[in-house]
């Protein structure tokens, strides 16, 4: 799970009904969603979240993960291959899990680009926790339903006949909306008109759905799940596959842990090859921009030697998360008293795991004022607080909270997830 974002261009960015001869289009953060006017009006009603899809923004919208080339190669063939499938006795539903760092959001992006490219791709929604909509399954539906309309245009004719006949459509519950709104249109679109040929010759379709336990409406989400294979049962012909991503909850396992459902740990999945190409890269990258280790290696030859890097690789096991934790430590630009070389062999003696890495970061930032009573805040909190509540909870200045969460390399940032820096949104507690 590299991050390691692809070339972004936005076009029009952040613009609304944009006349382009007979033609509205709503294109924003790239995300084009409706292209004729009759359709324009459907962005309005449904009102989808802008920065739920794969093509969002990923420095402002997280998870920020992508896959470094050349790795996952295994378990991304795997997963095409079972998107590809047109056998009657594949499953419509694939299930990858995964503890939280082994790149379940990266492998997710990658299905869906590639998918993208073939044209076979309805829609997406990566779920994010503490980040307001895209935390909760109020507007999955509609979402996914104005991302259906912009893949298959005539699918948007039957969409708009559905909530112009169900008034009270986009009050009523998940299931509803997403029988009426998603899986009905594109079995309609699918198998009626020209269409139905293109359909016939083309391989199914995919929507990916990421990071499914991080949404707080867990009801919804078994809803969700029980509605869709239901779906999947009484239509076991329709073109449409589900790739969903998550960690094991009891409340997702308990629903798909059914013969309709595939399901794939990616532990199993973990290679130590795509580890040692991640931390190759890393430090590469490292190698070229750092003054101090280019002079070790004119000095000593090269760093790291390959003993201790494979010695590294080994003691990070199959997390990117701890892969890229530890590098971030040992490269630490704010640690004045020892340098990169000083600390790759203190990282070879850590105990394996996070604990002991942000034990240090964090003990590393404890003689900042008030860095105790904010870091103290953050653990007992139930709820997310904005920068300035905390602030104000405390009887501190704004930026004495964001000197914190960010001076060193951001200090507390290793530690805890922020969202951004922007003072107004939110900070999760930590769990």
């Amino acid at each position: 799970m590299a991050e390691s974002p692809p070339a972004h261009v936005e076009i029009f960015s952040n613009a609304h009904d944009i006349q382009i001869g007979e033609q509205n289009s709503y294109i924003v953060h790239g995300n084009q969603y409706i292209s004729s006017n009759e359709q324009a009006t459907l962005i309005q009603l449904l009102q989808p979240i802008l920065d739920a899809s794969h093509t969002r923004d990923r420095e402002t919208s997280p998870p920020n993960s992508a896959c470094l080339p050349g790795t996952r190669i295994d378990i991304i063939d795997m997963i095409l291959a079972w998107a590809d499938s047109t056998l009657l006795w594949n499953t419509h539903v694939l299930w990858l899990h995964g503890y939280v760092g082994c790149g379940k959001s990266a492998i997710a992006l990658e299905i869906a680009l590639i998918f993208e490219e073939r044209k076979r791709l309805l829609g997406s929604f990566f779920f994010f926790r503490n980040t307001g909509d895209r935390s909760r399954m109020a507007r999955f539906a509609t979402t996914l339903a104005c991302q259906l309309a912009a893949a298959i245009p005539e699918a948007a004719p039957f969409i708009e006949k559905a909530l112009h006949t169900k008034p009270g459509l986009l009050q009523s519950n998940l299931a509803a909306q997403l029988r009426h709104l998603v899986y009905e249109p594109f079995k309609a679109a699918a198998w009626s008109g020209p269409l139905r040929w293109m359909t016939l010759l083309k391989k199914p379709f995919l929507i990916v759905i990421d990071g499914l336990d991080e949404c707080d409406d867990r009801e919804d989400v078994q809803a969700f799940i029980e509605d869709m294979l239901d779906f999947f049962k009484k239509n076991p012909l329709v073109p449409l596959r589900f790739f969903i991503t998550s960690r094991v909850e009891q409340h997702i396992q308990g629903c798909l842990e059914k013969d309709q459902v595939r399901l794939e740990n990616l532990v199993n999945h973990c290679s130590h090859d795509d580890i040692d190409a991640f931390m190759r890269a890393c430090f590469e990258a490292e190698i070229k921009r750092n003054p101090v280790i280019k002079a070790c290696i004119r000095d000593r030859g090269d760093w790291p030697v390959k003993k201790d890097k494979d010695q590294l690789v080994d003691h990070i096991g199959g997390s990117f998360i701890f892969a890229s934790a530890l590098f971030k430590y040992i490269m630490d630009p704010t640690d004045d008293q020892s340098t990169p070389m000083d600390r790759l062999p203190h990282t070879l003696n850590m105990n394996p795991g996070l604990d002991t890495l942000y034990a240090k970061t964090l003990s590393r930032s404890k003689n900042i004022p008030h860095f105790s009573d904010i870091i103290s805040t953050l653990a007992l909190i139930f709820e997310p607080l904005p920068i300035i509540g905390i602030a104000e909870l405390l009887g501190i200045e704004t930026f004495e909270v964001v000197r914190v969460l960010h001076q060193p390399l951001g200090g507390a940032c290793k530690a805890i997830h922020l969202p951004t820096t922007d003072c107004a949104r939110t900070i999760p507690p930590v769990s």
